[in-house]
């Protein structure tokens, strides 16, 4: 799907809805959002030629999201645009819609049609079954950002469990950092200029479906995909004298499994999937449990506060020859996560993530405060702790920030 092509889908969807749309608008509008002011810092020298020198670099985010409800309550219009201008990262300045449709519900069904976005999974060091919505690559290193995803996504309850099949008549691109970026890695991204499996390119119709269903205890989600890769391979090309990695995205087939078990303060979870597209037919997993403490007591700051412990194994079974390179290929994360349960919803995540074999650590720490009913503080760290040579994170290894978020929401 070229460029322009989710505006196109957004537009006919609008023209749907405007068209349909007959009840009092001013009472179902709704408006909110929020504004952000961010900056990070980096401590350490830029590693390559042609890098922003900027040890401080801010940017503003806007993020207003609106709704629209009719009378009756079974049908839903949202739209989020998402807007980010950066000091130092042409390509993180950027405008996405991660949301951008119409949501009708029925008895025991409902269907979504525009841009959205839909997460699968359990674990919290990896997410291997999310396979719906593309990678944000700017926004941040850890993969939690996605852009939004056209689709007609068609769910059934019933006694069974639920239903959802999804019809994705186009493709996004991963978004990655500029030449001149920090976090690019030791080589440029050939960002305007990648290559397909597929003939029709973007505008490959993708298919998904995904089965879940609790049973006491135990939540089981069972997936399968077949299209375009969110994850690309890179070749190396010579462009003028410069040499860049051009992302190539294949076509794939992925079953995916999702399962967690919840028991008193013990949280196990497991995600697993088997994919073909990428070189000979793989397997990975990443598998593990969380145990909280609750109401840990003492000072009275921690009588309400819940602190958990999460250990994760990862183990993934692809030839990288063939197939997109991943960061959790034979790791264990360790990590804990801190709820005070106070007034300004104050929460903290952080781990370690460390390869087995060559010894790789990363740490990774976010948290969050509330300052008001309308402000909230937030802070990240990202750091490389041990990057032995010819490791994932070493074209990066001189690229560890701290972040500083003030949101405003409205």
């Amino acid at each position: 799907m070229g460029p322009t092509a989710p505006a196109l889908f957004v537009v006919l969807l609008l023209t749907g809805f405007l068209g349909t749309a007959t009840t009092s608008w001013a009472d179902e509008f709704s408006l909110e959002g929020a504004v952000q002011f961010e900056v990070r810092v980096f401590p350490g020298p830029q590693s390559y030629a042609g890098q922003n020198f900027s040890e401080i670099s801010p940017s503003l985010v806007i993020a207003p999201e609106l709704f629209y409800e009719t009378e009756s309550g079974d049908g839903r219009f949202t739209v989020k645009p998402y807007l980010r201008a950066d000091a130092d990262d042409a390509e993180r300045s950027h405008f996405d819609l991660r949301e951008a449709s119409w949501l009708s519900q029925g008895d025991g069904y409902d269907v979504t049609v525009g841009l959205s976005k839909v997460f699968w999974g359990v674990t919290e060091s990896v997410h291997l079954v999310d396979i719906i919505n593309q990678t944000d690559g700017v926004e941040d290193i850890d993969g939690e950002d996605k852009l939004g995803q056209p689709m007609i996504n068609l769910n059934i309850e019933n006694d069974f469990g639920t239903f959802g099949l999804f019809v994705l008549p186009g493709f996004r691109e991963r978004t990655f950092p500029s030449s001149k970026a920090r976090l690019r890695g030791s080589l440029p991204f050939d960002n305007n200029r990648a290559t397909y499996d597929s003939s029709a390119e973007e505008a490959h119709v993708d298919f998904a479906f995904r089965w879940s269903q609790v049973f006491g205890d135990i939540d089981v989600g069972l997936s399968q995909f077949v299209g375009t890769s969110r994850e690309p391979r890179f070749n190396l090309v010579n462009d003028n004298g410069r040499m860049l990695l051009r992302p190539h995205y294949d076509q794939i087939d992925q079953t995916g499994l999702d399962i967690q078990l919840t028991t008193g303060p013990w949280l196990w979870k497991l995600e697993a999937i088997s994919r073909g597209g990428h070189g000979d037919r793989f397997a990975a997993a990443v598998g593990g449990v969380e145990f909280t403490f609750f109401q840990l007591g003492g000072t009275e700051m921690l009588k309400q506060a819940d602190l958990g412990l999460i250990v994760e194994i990862s183990q993934d079974g692809r030839d990288d020859t063939r197939a997109p390179a991943t960061l959790n290929d034979n790791d264990i994360f360790l990590g804990t996560r801190l709820a005070l349960n106070d007034e300004n919803d104050t929460s903290a995540l952080g781990g370690f993530v460390i390869d087995r074999l060559t010894g790789e650590t990363l740490f990774s720490m976010e948290s969050e405060r509330r300052l008001s009913d309308n402000w909230k503080i937030e802070f990240e760290a990202r750091t490389t702790l041990h990057t032995p040579k010819g490791a994932f994170t070493e074209g990066i290894r001189h690229d560890d920030y701290f972040m500083l978020r003030l949101a405003r929401f409205f």
